[in-house]
């Protein structure tokens, strides 16, 4: 009967080293299936920026073409050009610094600006009429739809990647293993955000 004693204490001991050596690889399967979802995320995330990044550059290279080719007819809007090449300065200059929320903010007047002008190219008819000003026009607004499909696209990302990082046990875990949450790619400017008054 003695002898029974440790052989039960040894399968006892052998027992819950099992469960712990168990319990410790399915931890760290679980760490990896983390680790490896969110470093597919961000990289999923830093493409979608990407599509943006890409999209403002675009818009970046026509708007001079753009205020060059009305410039010599829109003698009265000169104050309105010129707040456009200022806006667009400061948003390449926004985007080359990588700050986000600048980006957004100078974007968004930048948007507003360039709504004024073609609201302001509907007073002169020859404007209208030049074949060069309405293909940038026409590429402008292409460019301004895909800038805005990107937007969409990248917050859908970060709200996933985000609401992944947030969740628990996740949030225990994310910060350790140096995953940091991303900005929205949000609109800063008020007017684009006010409703247009139409007068009839």
């Amino acid at each position: 009967m003695a002898s029974l004693k440790p052989k039960i204490t040894i399968n006892l001991i052998h027992m819950i080293g099992l469960y712990i050596l168990v319990i410790l690889v399915v931890v760290a399967l679980w760490l990896v299936a983390l680790y490896n979802g969110l470093v597919k995320m961000n990289n999923r995330t830093k493409e979608a920026w990407s599509d943006i990044d890409v999209q403002l550059k675009r818009r970046h290279d026509l708007i001079p073409n753009l205020v060059n080719s009305v410039k010599g007819y829109m003698t009265h809007e000169k104050d309105l050009l010129e707040n456009i090449t200022k806006a667009r300065a400061g948003a390449m200059s926004a985007q080359e610094a990588g700050n986000t929320a600048e980006l957004a903010r100078t974007e968004g007047l930048l948007g507003g600006m360039l709504g004024k002008l073609q609201i302001a190219m509907e007073a002169y008819p020859d404007l209208k009429a030049n074949q060069n000003v309405g293909q940038l026009m026409d590429e402008l607004s292409d460019t301004e739809n895909k800038i805005q499909a990107s937007r969409r696209f990248y917050n859908g990302m970060v709200r996933d990647f985000n609401t992944k990082m947030e969740t628990f046990p996740n949030n225990v875990f994310a910060g350790m293993l140096k995953f940091t949450k991303y900005n929205f790619f949000e609109i800063e400017d008020a007017t684009e955000r006010q409703n247009v008054e139409v007068k009839l």
